[in-house]
């Protein structure tokens, strides 16, 4: 039994060693329940923590000593809400918190000025922080099947944003802001109550290829007849040429994109 006991106190032993070398820690799957201490104490070792797929309920304020940490991967859990030390994890990159409970971020967000992706769809989130617009690197903003009702108007200060999806969400109309996102290339709004967009946003959205606005009360004609349409219908046209000039291998929804007619 001691020599058990000793191969497991050794695995371990190998497993922190492990992932103090390589920076990686990943615990999909393993009915965890709380945060590990032992991965808590890596301090600045951690690069990226992959904590896919276990029954975490919350996240300990303790996380913030994981200065260095870029990617956090915290999916399928049962997490209700952040913590406000999360705005301490200056040099993430990329945080996924998709298939959890949460019902709200906090404001400490918006510290989080390296964030390149934030993914948080299938949550219960009502709103989203007028902070977000400090995220000036984010690229990709995924808040699917939420209980959004409303993007904030600061929204439109996140000047990298190249790809927002919103789908199945209550969102009745979009901040005029969301027309200073120049680097825009999609704009996934399906399924939710959007009767008009901003009368700009095809006009100042000048990398907008895709936007998808199905199962919403906007017509066809509204869309078309928007400032700037012609020229949005030429950049997505040229983009379906050259996947298909590239015989890209697409899912059936790939090229769908407008409104429901």
């Amino acid at each position: 039994m001691g020599c058990c006991q000793s191969k497991g106190a050794d695995s371990k032993a190998n497993r922190i060693a492990r992932w103090r070398s390589t920076g990686i820690v990943a615990l999909r799957d393993a009915k965890l329940k709380t945060f590990p201490d032992e991965v808590l104490e890596l301090d600045r070792s951690v690069r990226t923590l992959d904590l896919t797929h276990n029954k975490l309920v919350e996240i300990p304020v303790d996380i913030s000593k994981l200065v260095n940490m870029q990617r956090l991967i915290l999916a399928s859990n049962r997490i209700e809400q952040l913590s406000i030390n999360i705005g301490k994890l200056q040099s993430l990159k990329v945080m996924i918190l998709d298939g959890n409970q949460i019902t709200s971020l906090p404001d400490e967000l918006g510290q989080l000025v390296r964030l390149e992706k934030l993914s948080i769809s299938g949550n219960m989130l009502m709103s989203l922080p007028e902070t977000i617009g400090s995220l000036r690197n984010l690229s990709l903003l995924n808040v699917c099947n939420n209980k959004l009702k409303y993007l904030p108007e600061s929204v439109g200060s996140c000047f990298s944003l190249e790809e927002l999806q919103a789908n199945d969400n209550l969102i009745e109309e979009l901040p005029a802001s969301v027309c200073n996102l120049v680097h825009l290339k999609s704009l996934c709004l399906n399924n939710n109550k959007v009767s008009q967009i901003p009368p700009n946003l095809l006009k100042d959205c000048k990398a907008l290829q895709n936007i998808s606005l199905h199962g919403n009360p906007i017509s066809m004609d509204q869309f078309q007849q928007m400032e700037g349409f012609q020229e949005f219908e030429a950049r997505r046209k040229k983009k379906f040429d050259k996947q298909i000039d590239s015989n890209v291998m697409i899912g059936s929804n790939g090229l769908d994109e407008g409104v429901d007619l």
